[in-house]
């Protein structure tokens, strides 16, 4: 065996290992909740952009927002719950703090909880095989979720801040 010929397309592939881009090798870690996998993303543009382009390849999408939201500011903290429509018998809970959730749900007919600071979104979803679906959740900008979340609201962190 030559070893010239051994070590090129070794030597090649760390070269292009080292040139590859960093978000390549950098994508979020796949999870498991009551035996489905689900992978949560988005904080990021780059990070949003591959959730978007690999979300056909999973069963569901779910996506979380809040109306009239500035760009960047996404949900924090949102509790799922996927159960199946008819039964309600429960099939995962996870929580994520960011704006996509992807997960790999069978074939059939599921009712999504997505709760925020005390305020909770349904929506029907229905994966077929071999299909992506989607749900979208959208709070109103009109809820107040610090005080929902028992965090200080900004007239109350004045006073603290100023001795009233």
């Amino acid at each position: 065996m030559n070893p010239i010929r051994f070590w090129g397309p070794v030597a090649a592939l760390a070269i292009f290992g080292a040139l590859a881009p960093a978000h390549a090798l950098t994508n979020p870690p796949i999870q498991t909740a009551q035996g489905i996998e689900y992978m949560c993303g988005g904080k990021s543009s780059e990070e949003a952009a591959f959730m978007q382009t690999v979300s056909p390849r999973w069963a569901a999408t779910l996506e979380f927002g809040v109306s009239r939201a500035k760009p960047g500011n996404f949900p924090s903290d949102v509790k799922v719950s996927v159960r199946e429509r008819y039964t309600g018998r429960p099939i995962m809970e996870a929580s994520t703090g960011a704006p996509f959730m992807l997960a790999r749900l069978e074939p059939g007919a599921y009712e999504v909880e997505a709760s925020m600071g005390g305020v909770t979104l349904r929506q029907p979803l229905v994966v077929f095989n071999g299909m992506a679906s989607k749900a979208v959740f959208v709070w109103p900008s009109n809820v107040d979720f610090a005080a929902t979340m028992g965090l200080p609201r900004p007239e109350q962190q004045a006073s603290v801040q100023t001795g009233d």
